[in-house]
């Protein structure tokens, strides 16, 4: 009979608990939420986005750079061997409300330059077989779990894209900046570089006002798929990405 009410009292207890936890994250979400509209700036859409999703990224992040050490590791010595140093790619890149910070990913390019004018040659050129083999594997992403522990971008969220194509966005797309950026996204599992900017674009936006824990697992799932098939590494017209060079409110791109 005790040992019985010693387990009620303790599921009472775990269960007060769990009911203060949750509304104390209620109540610091609606705070939040009430400080972002005052500001006039992106509302979190919940608890998740709010209070969860920042420390889960944290969490899962460093677990992940322990546990993916060795394989860390041997692409680094990899990288090393075959391009050379600097082994670490570092570049800036706008991410929460548009402040910059740098990137880390492990290199997958030569440093080759044309020897009349000095500058880099095309990707095409300086693009190895090793480093397509990198980026088809999505090894050369890594690094990058040092930036989501660092805080600086999250697991789930719109891809960084370069510094200067942020005087290109209409108002709409610039709201990819609402959040912070992230490792995989809805555009990297819905075609990576095979689609075009604007759809990239609005499944960015889309994922701003749709930040929720199952849109999040689901696109990390999706990710670990879309690596295994290897699929829209490259655009239709790029061993890479094309350059982005702006687009009108309809789409087209500006001249």
């Amino acid at each position: 009979m005790r040992n019985k009410k010693g387990k009620l009292a303790a599921l009472a207890a775990g269960t007060a608990v769990a009911g203060a936890t949750i509304a104390a994250a209620l109540q610091k979400t609606r705070q939040l939420q009430d400080e972002a509209r005052a500001k006039g700036a992106h509302v979190p859409k919940g608890p998740y986005e709010a209070v969860v999703k920042r420390p889960l990224d944290a969490a899962l992040s460093g677990a992940a750079l322990v546990v993916l050490a060795p394989v860390l590791g041997a692409t680094a010595i990899a990288v090393r061997v075959k391009l050379g140093s600097p082994v670490i790619f570092k570049q800036q890149r706008p991410g929460l409300n548009a402040e910059p910070f740098d990137i880390y990913k492990f290199r997958t390019m030569t440093d080759e330059r044309d020897p009349q004018t000095g500058e880099l040659l095309p990707d095409e050129v300086r693009l190895t077989d090793f480093g397509k083999w990198l980026r088809s594997t999505s090894l050369d992403e890594l690094p990058e779990l040092a930036n989501v522990l660092k805080g600086e971008m999250s697991l789930v969220g719109p891809r960084p894209l370069l510094v200067r194509y942020l005087p290109l966005y209409t108002a709409e797309q610039a709201r990819r900046h609402e959040v912070r950026p992230g490792v995989t996204g809805l555009a990297q599992v819905r075609g990576r570089n095979s689609i075009p900017w604007e759809e990239k674009f609005q499944l960015d936006v889309e994922y701003v006002d749709n930040v929720t824990f199952a849109a999040d697992a689901k696109a990390l799932v999706d990710t670990v798929r879309a690596v295994r098939t290897r699929a829209g590494i490259s655009s239709p017209s790029s061993v890479t990405m094309e350059e982005f060079t702006g687009m009108q409110a309809d789409g087209a791109k500006s001249a």
